[in-house]
Formats: C-alpha cells, structure tokens, sequence
C-alpha cells in the first residue's frame, strides 16, 4: 500500500546531509520554516561535523523544492555539497521540526 498526500500524490522520504558552512547562519530555522510552508514532515539537525541533517517526507514535488532550496540555504550559508538518500516514508512524522 502507498502513502499519499492529500492531493493524492504519492509520499516519499529523503535524508540529506547539507556540508559547507551551514552551523551558526540559522539553518535549521529557516529549513524548518521552508519545509512547514511546503507542508513536509519530518526534522533537521546539527551534526557534530559540523554538517546539517535532514529528514523529510512528504509529496514528490514538495520535496524536490526543498531539496533545492537546502543547495542553496538562507543568505549567510554556503552550502558546497548536498548528499541525498531517497527512501519509502515511515509515517513518523506528524510535523517539521529542529532536533537537538
């Protein structure tokens, strides 16, 4: 069985993790808005790499723009390098969220 959206769009699921200079230029918090805007599930964190971890689910199309916005990120980031793993969704997620 399938998870859709409301729309009727198949959900999917991404981990991603951001590297360039994405800690310290309020990533997460504007990951959080842009995701919650597009109506995605799921979390984004620090890591002690200092590299930023994200996890999202939701509609293919809604997914795909977030993903194009964290190759960019807010004005102070600069992001050289998005690695993305593409997977089922789990349902885990009732909203987008900082984790610490």
């Amino acid at each position: 069985m399938t998870k859709e959206t409301p729309e009727g769009e198949t959900r999917k699921r991404f981990r991603a993790i951001v590297h360039g200079r994405v800690q310290g230029v309020n990533f997460r918090y504007y990951t959080r808005q842009r995701a919650r805007g597009l109506g995605v599930t799921g979390f984004v964190r620090n890591r002690y790499d200092g590299t930023v971890e994200v996890v999202a689910e939701g509609g293919e199309d809604a997914l795909r723009r977030l993903l194009s916005w964290l190759h960019a990120g807010p004005s102070l980031a600069q992001v050289t390098r998005v690695d993305v793993e593409w997977g089922p969704p789990t349902g885990q997620f009732v909203s987008f969220e900082v984790r610490h």
